[in-house]
């Protein structure tokens, strides 16, 4: 906790020049409050992020870092319209915006032009313009990068060039049915393995692309590939894909039958959240699609009856929509499948197993207790 002072002591020096100087000494430095605003944004408590942040603005309104933490922070609010404000303020014509602008305020941008899809593949060719620029300027300067910091730029590349992708490929926009959509895709995906040959991310995207052709066999080695990648890595290895590629990779699993290598890379994701709605629902659909093979296959799969199948199932499947309900998560059709599924599961008469009391609920109190007295560097 930081040092309280007394109102009139401070008000009795306050124009004393050398207690305005020790106080300005004694100040946290933007460095620290970048610092802390960024291990805030880290423990998703966002009103003391934007506090340390508005700190920070305070002192250097345009200080490229903390208003680039200013979109996040009000992108993981809901607030799409502000954060796409504030990202734009780190681009041209912006007077302000630095130069060169950072590359991820593009691809926050991109991420937010769902409705103008040809503006996001502008933004995501944006920040791979100038990630190329920046990556080839160090090793002009250095002669060589650091390994972490060719690494850090060739994932964010093809990180962008697999969001041109996943646009080419979505079929709520009319792209992809454009003549050159699918030779654009394997251009940009030729493009990404290029950059980083092995890529986990580009490989998984490449196996989207092969099952649309359908191609399953060559699919099918895509996704291996990408998984022997980061299979074994800790679970806070840095290289470990963020969960939502690893629900993608799950989801071209469960596509192609692979149900054991789905519920390994499911299993990895709720050891690190237990809250992932996604992550409860997939496993649900999973053990549901396993007990379907079960009865088709003799009443048992891998040593397990159906009816165990299926008892695992609405297991998932009712901690789905309990948590979908808790988060007043946005996606409607999971729950709607959530729902057709266990009225599948009624009709078979497998009911959901009993409830056990609730552990775990002071443990999520500590790590809030926790982090709201976390005040190393003092607000006042």
């Amino acid at each position: 906790m930081g040092r309280t002072r007394t109102k009139k002591k401070a008000s009795s020096k306050a124009t004393d020049p050398s207690v305005q100087h020790a106080a300005t000494q004694n100040a946290p430095s933007v460095a620290s409050l970048l610092e802390k605003a960024q291990s805030f944004i880290v423990q998703c408590d966002y009103d003391l992020a934007q506090r340390f942040i508005g700190r920070i603005l305070e002192q250097e309104p345009n200080n490229a870092e903390a208003k680039e933490m200013l979109g996040v922070v009000l992108l993981e609010r809901g607030e799409l319209d502000a954060a796409k404000e504030t990202f734009l303020s780190l681009l041209p014509p912006n007077p302000d915006a630095p130069s060169p602008p950072p590359p991820s305020a593009h691809l926050y941008l991109a991420q937010l032009s769902a409705e103008d899809p040809r503006l996001a593949l502008q933004h995501y060719q944006a920040a791979i313009d100038i990630l190329s620029v920046q990556l080839k300027g160090k090793e002009r300067a250095t002669g060589e990068t650091s390994k972490d910091d060719e690494v850090e730029f060739r994932s964010n590349i093809v990180r962008a060039l697999v969001g041109q992708v996943e646009i080419w490929m979505d079929p709520s926009y009319d792209l992809c049915f454009e003549p050159d959509a699918e030779k654009t895709c394997e251009n940009l995906i030729a493009q990404a393995l290029q950059t980083d040959p092995g890529n986990a991310e580009a490989l998984q995207i490449l196996a989207s692309v092969r099952m649309s052709q359908q191609r399953p066999d060559d699919a099918k080695d895509c996704l291996e590939k990408a998984w022997s990648v980061w299979k074994d890595l800790d679970l806070d290895d840095p290289k470990l894909p963020p969960i939502p590629t690893r629900l993608a990779l799950v989801k071209l699993f469960l596509e192609l039958t692979l149900y054991t290598p789905a519920l390994l890379v499911l299993h990895g994701i709720m050891a690190s959240d237990d809250q992932e709605v996604e992550a409860w629902y997939l496993e649900g659909w999973c053990f549901f699609m396993m007990s379907e093979q079960a009865q088709d296959n003799g009443g048992t799969l891998d040593d397990l009856t159906w009816q165990e199948l299926a008892k695992d199932s609405r297991d998932c499947l009712e901690t789905c929509q309990v948590l979908h309900a808790n988060q007043e998560h946005p996606d409607k059709p999971i729950l709607e499948h959530v729902r057709e599924l266990i009225a599948k599961l009624d009709t078979l008469k497998i009911t959901p197993s009993p409830i056990d009391g609730g552990e775990g609920e002071g443990e999520w109190e500590d790590v809030e207790v926790e982090s709201s007295e976390d005040s190393d560097v003092e607000m006042e």
